[in-house]
């Protein structure tokens, strides 16, 4: 069991092989939902350690055991986050903000609105493993709805995502860990109730929520690490 999300099955694939310097041992490294051991849609490749003799143990990570973590998270709805509307007032982001760059928004209300974002993967996260990190390619949306008096909510504007992430790793206390890093961000417009508008000018307030909430909620997460066989 890694958390409430996910499980991972660390079970031998093939028997020991024994050497007069080494053993190998080959382990599944799947990770899958919590409870729901669902077959992953990726196939694992073979893959060698290179030689090395300086250290008395070696644990080397394919790409396909990130892969399963991906599509194990996306399969829970890890990569859906709501940004509640207490937290958007914190940063002063409301109806008023959008008004400015949305005119349709500013006639909601002469009062501002609270406002809450929805955040949604929309294909499993791809990912591309490096020698000691791997970059997380995220397609996605972002709902804005504004928060009316009586608690409803009403959807404003729907934006696409398309999110290049990097999480570097390493090994601490008998546990893999990880820390993300956002390298690059773009937005697009896939929906309004609001008419149109040009998109560049909301980039900086959504990138910032992004950066100050999202990327350090996922970091507090990855730090607790997955256990290592």
């Amino acid at each position: 069991q890694i958390d409430d999300l996910a499980e991972v099955d660390y079970s031998l694939s093939s028997l020991p092989a024994v050497f007069r310097p080494f053993i190998d041992l080959d382990l599944k490294g799947v990770v899958f939902p919590a409870g729901n051991y669902t077959d992953s849609p990726y196939e694992a490749a073979c893959f060698t350690i290179p030689d090395q003799s300086d250290s008395m143990l070696y644990l080397a990570f394919s790409e396909y055991f990130f892969q399963t973590s991906s599509f194990a998270y996306y399969t829970a709805g890890a990569f859906n986050v709501i940004i509640a509307e207490e937290t958007c007032s914190y940063y002063n982001i409301n109806t008023e903000i959008f008004g400015s760059i949305i005119p349709e928004v500013a006639k909601y209300s002469v009062t501002p609105y609270p406002v809450m974002l929805k955040l949604m993967s929309t294909e499993i996260p791809v990912i591309s493993l490096q020698q000691d990190s791997f970059t997380l390619e995220v397609q996605g949306s972002m709902e804005v709805l504004a928060v009316l008096p009586d608690s409803t909510t009403q959807s404003l504007l729907t934006l696409s995502i398309a999110a290049n992430t990097s999480i570097s790793l390493n090994i601490f206390n008998k546990k893999l860990m990880g820390s993300l890093c956002l390298n690059r961000i773009q937005f697009s417009l896939a929906h309004s109730n609001v008419g149109s508008f040009e998109v560049l000018p909301l980039e900086n307030i959504l990138s910032y929520i992004l950066q100050t909430e999202v990327i350090p909620s996922a970091n507090a997460k990855l730090s607790k690490g997955f256990p290592l066989p």
